[in-house]
């Protein structure tokens, strides 16, 4: 059963069995990520209201005040990736994933450049958004070793933010751009192409499919313990991503949170953010994860996951009694 069948499912049970009192869960956001359009929708069509739940959002500046919001107790629940979860479980605490989002962005070009591939980057300047630790970068860098050589080392990379970059990919300083989903989505409509898509890259290192790399991370004591307003957290926000997969309404009323350059930036950024929706059976999702997960380990090394050079089977949430932990 797709994984969002079976949290309504669950849901619906502890609600039916007597869970239906609002329970408060504190979500931080980063005011201009994507889970804050969601929460948006959630809160303009009284969802969390509707299943009996209180969220209490706290919006933050960068993923790393999220990270610290979770480990300080403030927050409940944060977006961030799988391999921040891995990490902390193998330093020895309990944090546990949720899927989230596939949407990993591309490789952007202008529309006439000659880059059509892996092999087409070398001795390039590469703009590369997210640091040397990206796990884009660090997925494209395995893929490009096995086309014979590392982009790293044999190319030209320039990390920077992601809007920076941009910005020097459109004045012409840089022959290609690795950028996030949402970058991406908005340089299509600038006479940008994408010429090496990452779910492509993905597969190529063998996943069968895109794969949730950026999920939920919480407590997973905390969330056994409050099953039933994860539960219906989780539900909410399934029925928030579907709005924004299906409605173009909606991308119309949160456009000043999306920041998209134009009307026709916010249509590809639906059709983006609809491909990217995770929606796949969870033990699809964990054996694709951790075939990907190998390969991010071995090219990020400690300084990306610590101790853990494979994914924890644990690291996934569970809900009690949907499976053994």
């Amino acid at each position: 059963m797709p994984l969002g069948r079976l949290v309504s499912a669950l849901a619906a049970l502890w609600i039916g069995a007597g869970g239906a009192s609002a329970e408060s869960l504190r979500i931080a956001a980063q005011k201009t990520g994507t889970l804050a359009w969601e929460l948006d929708v959630i809160a303009a069509h009284g969802l969390a209201v509707e299943a009996g739940l209180d969220l209490q959002i706290v919006e933050y500046a960068s993923p790393e005040a999220g990270k610290l919001a979770l480990h300080s107790g403030s927050a409940d629940v944060i977006l961030s990736d799988l391999m921040f979860v891995a990490r902390e479980r193998a330093l020895g605490g309990s944090l546990v994933f949720a899927p989230y989002s596939s949407a990993l962005g591309a490789v952007m070009v202008p529309e006439g450049s000659p880059i059509r591939g892996i092999a087409d980057l070398k001795g390039r300047k590469i703009g590369v958004a997210g640091g040397p630790l990206d796990k884009s970068w660090l997925m494209l860098r395995a893929l490009s070793r096995r086309a014979g050589f590392d982009p790293a080392k044999e190319s030209e990379p320039a990390y920077g933010a992601p809007k920076l970059l941009e910005a020097k990919a459109e004045q012409g300083e840089l022959a290609a751009l690795l950028n996030y989903w949402n970058i991406c989505a908005d340089m299509e409509t600038k006479g940008f192409r994408r010429a090496i898509d990452m779910a492509d890259v993905e597969r190529a290192l063998g996943a069968a499919a895109p794969v949730a790399l950026v999920g939920y991370a919480f407590d997973g004591k905390f969330a056994d313990a409050h099953a039933p307003a994860m539960l219906k957290f989780l539900d909410v926000s399934a029925r928030a991503r579907k709005m924004l997969a299906d409605d173009p309404a909606e991308w119309k009323r949160i456009a000043g949170r999306v920041g998209a350059s134009s009307e026709a930036a916010l249509s590809v950024y639906q059709a983006r953010y609809a491909q990217g929706a995770a929606r796949r059976p969870l033990a699809e999702e964990e054996a694709d994860a951790r075939a990907l997960y190998g390969v991010i380990a071995a090219e990020g090394g400690a300084a990306l996951v610590g101790p853990a050079t494979t994914l924890d089977p644990a690291a996934y949430w569970r809900p009690p009694g949907e499976a053994t932990r």
